[in-house]
């Protein structure tokens, strides 16, 4: 499973009855990245950052996460963020176990998070893009953002609904469009750019799949659950960690992030003129703050 120098290839993964695909990016003797992606969304969101990484020097993994690829949306299969840190484990143990740096935004910066929990010393860094670091402990001033953030955060009831599938169907993903819109105020995106995730939430099946995230959210009878939220609220991973947000974001509160980076102790900046997907509004920015850290605490062979 290696791919061109400085080339792209498609890659597939076969686990639980399902198929999972990615993209993978540059040489494979240098560190690898994996850009892991959330809601609503694709790996296509990380096409702006991608040849910062590879001209760098690094190799570049982009999955799609379980249930928003058709070959991944498979009736019966898990839905939750623990099986998903899971598939990442996977994907990592296919490429031979490379030096690796865990980068995740929204629901991929949760999955990194659990992945870099479960396991420090397999990782080489941590960033987490437009989620804080959890654990460790209520953070000294985190309440006032609280009511504020359950406001944004109204959103999620929706998508647990029975009827959020036909939802996000609707009007070729308008819903979805609308929320893109909203999180990122200012970024005016194009139909090209919108068009990979318009794909996934006009498809019935992984219109489907991708909402049983947020199903499992609550669902405490079932033990991955249990065992998500009791690593959320773990310390900290003791690993070198770097916490992104950018200044406009209408998901996450920027405000929250940054009282949640520096109760944890995480370095942590705010990009200018961006909002929820930072990493594809302003990409230079992002690399700007990742590739120094990238750099800081890589093994070169």
């Amino acid at each position: 499973m290696t791919s061109a120098d400085s080339g792209e290839s498609a890659l597939e993964l076969r686990r639980d009855g399902m198929v999972l695909s990615a993209r993978h990016f540059g040489a494979d003797d240098g560190p690898l990245v994996m850009l892991l992606h959330g809601f609503p969304d694709t790996p296509h969101s990380w096409d702006g950052l991608i040849p910062a990484l590879v001209g760098a020097g690094y190799q570049v993994l982009t999955p799609w996460l379980r249930g928003y690829t058709p070959d991944s949306a498979v009736r019966g299969a898990r839905y939750d963020l623990m099986a998903v840190a899971e598939d990442i484990a996977a994907w990592h143990r296919a490429l031979g176990g490379p030096p690796t740096h865990l980068v995740g935004h929204d629901w991929g910066a949760f999955a990194a998070t659990i992945l870099a929990k479960q396991h420090p010393k397999q990782w080489l860094s941590l960033t987490l893009l437009a989620i804080p670091p959890f654990g460790g402990g209520f953070a000294p001033g985190a309440a006032r953002y609280l009511p504020r953030q359950v406001l944004m955060s109204s959103y999620i009831p929706v998508m647990q609904s029975g009827a959020s599938p036909r939802l996000l169907n609707r009007d070729g993903a308008a819903f979805v469009r609308r929320l893109w819109q909203r999180w990122s105020p200012g970024w005016e995106f194009t139909d090209a750019e919108f068009a990979p995730t318009a794909s996934v939430f006009t498809d019935r099946e992984t219109a489907w799949a991708t909402t049983r995230y947020y199903r499992s959210l609550f669902t405490v009878h079932r033990a991955p659950t249990r065992e998500f939220h009791r690593l959320l609220l773990a310390a900290p991973a003791p690993i070198p960690t770097l916490a992104l947000a950018g200044q406009r974001d209408g998901c996450m509160s920027p405000d929250l992030q940054r009282v949640l980076s520096v109760s944890a102790g995480v370095p942590a900046a705010q990009i200018p003129d961006s909002g929820h997907f930072l990493h594809a509004e302003q990409p230079a920015a992002v690399a700007a703050h990742l590739l120094p850290h990238l750099h800081a605490h890589s093994r070169w062979p």
